[in-house]
């Protein structure tokens, strides 16, 4: 079993930092300080690939690459990759929200710049560090297969690759090996920006390490339809000739959404995947693992079934449940990868054969405290939690506390506060203390709830476009006086091992 542990849920795009946006830079440094001072010895991140439409990270171009706007301006400048920074576009409207729009034009001239002067005058250790990345044969299998969809994704401009000319949509040898040559210069730009990536975010993991702090990620069950994994596997995919999804996956109605949520995203063919061993899935939690040192299985309730729409369809309510890879997925893993942490996600529909497949890898579910004080409370009240869990007052895709405490009305309000023995001013902490004081192994606090903020702090709303996933918190409310409270709790209830 797994140490009694507390964690804090923040995406580094979240943190605090002079570049309009969280990076792999000093101040993730600083956070991490602050989390260890807070007796924190658990780090989730949401999915660390290159953001979707919107920003999302749950829609990726790619199931393996990094998202290289991590990349940390001032970490370059200090190592040497940069000569220089330019102001950019910052300033104090940038101070609670990130502004993608004005943001990221800024940032890839910069990183443009970066790869001139690597060219130019990088270190013979530096140059050796770069090829040997590009060289390395462990992810040769998908880091060749995203620069050149990268690549040629800016020389459609930006379409989906099904609407790439016919010869790249359909990976001829020829047209590619062209390509090969004609865009070498681009190519080695796409994987000198993974190899920035790949050197910062192992700096900030190896920081989170000698600060006793463990890393859990977060894996999206699918991959976005316009993404390098389904442009270069195709046959691993429910698509017809030309590429187009012939089913998609979703979501049936539930807490989240009363019309379901109809994600889009083209199926698995498990039946070609299981002829390999599920090489393909084995990879890319090589890769995942090669980041953090657990990994939260999203949609956990997929691989035993998942909700199949026709792609056709215009919401999920038509779907039905078709069965998943189920245990057999799980064994490859182990035997290709040795004995794994795992979280499942196991909100939402679950069923019994979930629990079932859940309990007989023996993986630890999550347990969310806001869905503890509603009509049918389940395995969320306090008083169900097993050890091997993972507690939460509430995830990315909830409210905050505060956020969710306020939408009720008056008798929803008093019930609540009733059952939390708290009153209105002290209600978010008494969520904290009681996810603290659970029987459960982890337990995971969103940083907004840490702080007490409102709806306004919210990262995702579920089902909306826009407007999610721009929260960043102020460096100055990560405070000493909060790490020593939060420590003192800690102490309390046995999770500072």
């Amino acid at each position: 079993m797994l140490p009694r542990r507390a964690g804090v849920l923040v995406h580094p795009t979240s943190l605090p930092g002079p570049f309009g946006v969280g990076d792999m830079g000093r101040d993730t440094v600083r956070f991490l300080d602050w989390a260890a001072e807070a007796g924190f010895g658990v780090w989730q991140v949401l999915p660390l690939g290159p953001p979707g439409p919107e920003h999302s990270p749950y829609s990726s171009p790619s199931a393996f690459a990094g998202n290289t706007e991590l990349i940390s301006p001032q970490r370059l400048l200090d190592e040497g990759g940069l000569t220089a920074i330019d102001p950019g576009p910052l300033g104090p409207s940038l101070r609670d929200r990130i502004d993608f729009r004005r943001l990221l034009p800024w940032k890839r001239r910069l990183l443009r710049r970066s790869w001139h002067e690597f060219r130019g005058r990088a270190s013979p250790t530096d140059l050796e560090a770069y090829r040997a990345f590009a060289g390395d044969a462990d992810q040769a299998d998908w880091l060749e297969d995203w620069v050149m969809f990268a690549v040629l994704r800016g020389r459609f401009g930006g379409r989906p690759w099904t609407q790439w000319d016919r010869q790249f949509r359909d990976r001829e040898g020829d047209a590619l090996n062209e390509a090969r040559e004609s865009l070498a210069d681009e190519l080695d730009y796409e994987r000198y920006l993974q190899f920035l990536f790949c050197r910062q975010w192992n700096a900030v993991r190896d920081a989170a390490h000698q600060r006793g702090i463990n890393i859990l990620g977060d894996v999206p069950i699918y991959p976005a339809h316009d993404s390098a994994d389904l442009w270069a596997h195709r046959e691993l995919f429910q698509l017809d000739a030309d590429g187009a999804p012939l089913k998609v996956a979703g979501v049936p109605p539930d807490y989240f959404s009363e019309t379901g949520q109809l994600w889009g995203n083209p199926l698995y063919r498990w039946d070609r995947m299981a002829e390999d061993g599920f090489a393909w899935w084995v990879s890319r939690l090589r890769t995942n693992f090669r980041r953090t040192d657990r990994v939260r299985l999203d949609h956990f309730r997929g691989f035993e079934a998942y909700w199949e729409v026709d792609a056709a369809e215009h919401s999920a309510v038509g779907g039905r449940w078709v069965p998943g890879p189920g245990e057999a997925l799980f064994v490859a893993f182990r035997d290709a990868l040795g004995e794994r942490q795992f979280v499942a996600e196991d909100l939402g529909e679950i069923t019994q054969p979930v629990r079932d497949l859940r309990d007989a890898l023996g993986l630890p579910g999550m347990r969310v405290l806001q869905f503890a004080f509603g009509d049918d409370p389940g395995e969320h009240h306090p008083d169900q939690h097993p050890r091997n869990a993972v507690v939460y007052t509430g995830t990315h895709d909830n409210d905050t506390s505060r956020g969710w405490f306020e939408a009720h009305d008056q008798p929803g309000k008093r019930r609540i506060l009733d059952e939390l023995q708290a009153d209105e001013s002290t209600v978010v902490w008494r969520l904290i203390e009681l996810a603290y004081a659970s029987p459960a192994d982890t337990i995971i606090i969103p940083l907004q709830d840490l702080l007490e903020l409102g709806s306004e702090a919210r990262m995702n709303v579920p089902g909306v476009r826009d407007g999610n996933w721009c929260w960043r918190v102020r460096g100055d409310r990560l405070t000493r006086e909060l790490a020593a409270q939060l420590r003192e709790l800690a102490d309390a209830h046995g999770r500072l091992g």
